[in-house]
């Protein structure tokens, strides 16, 4: 397995929107106070991650009905879906000039007896220290789910079942995906976009 960025430059990767709205000071003084205590670049990677994973509750799992999508919203708020939470974990590192994209895997969604397969988000990491970009998943852990920091050996918050029907998304996108961020802006309540739930990417332009 081997992941793949979308594009070659790095910049492509550091990019600010009003999605990845780093300047924010709350995300600037989080990321600060995260920096300093890290002993390196790589440890602050982890750090980010494992507040974000652990800080930041996924609203599912706390029966959260109001919606996040921007960093900032998602760092006032303390949750946010697995696509909102991946925004966030994106705002920090590229705060510090870290290259962070942006991974879909299309997963089983709902009842076993019949599922539907909708997209689940998370970030691709550029490892300056060791020259390769990893993936990590800040879900947020719970049960069977136990996302891992790793560097060699990916352990993400799900395992992809392709005799399901199931499909890892081994691209890094340099930009949140534009159909995923129609779904988080055009409804109005978690429980409405449970429903709704993104079935398709959009079509990869950045």
């Amino acid at each position: 397995m081997k992941i793949i960025p979308y594009t070659t430059s790095l910049s492509d990767y550091l990019k600010e929107d009003d999605v990845i709205d780093y300047s924010d000071e709350s995300i600037t003084q989080l990321a600060d106070e995260l920096y300093k205590k890290a002993d390196s670049e790589t440890e602050y990677i982890k750090a980010a991650f494992e507040f974000v994973r652990d800080e930041v509750s996924h609203s599912a799992d706390i029966n959260e009905d109001m919606i996040t999508c921007s960093a900032s919203e998602v760092l006032r708020a303390r949750h946010g879906i697995c696509f909102a939470k991946s925004h966030l974990l994106a705002a920090l590192l590229r705060c510090k000039s870290i290259p962070t994209g942006f991974c879909y895997q299309k997963l089983t969604f709902g009842d076993e007896t019949s599922p539907v397969l909708v997209y689940h988000g998370l970030n691709g990491v550029y490892l300056n220290e060791y020259k390769k970009w990893i993936r990590l998943d800040a879900r947020g852990n719970k049960g069977k789910i136990n996302a891992q920091f790793s560097i060699d050996e990916e352990q993400l918050a799900y395992l992809v079942r392709t005799e399901k029907g199931e499909e890892d998304g081994l691209v890094i996108y340099p930009a949140p995906d534009v159909k995923i961020l129609e779904k988080l802006k055009n409804n109005k309540t978690r429980t409405e976009l449970w429903n709704d739930l993104p079935t398709e990417l959009g079509c990869c332009i950045y």
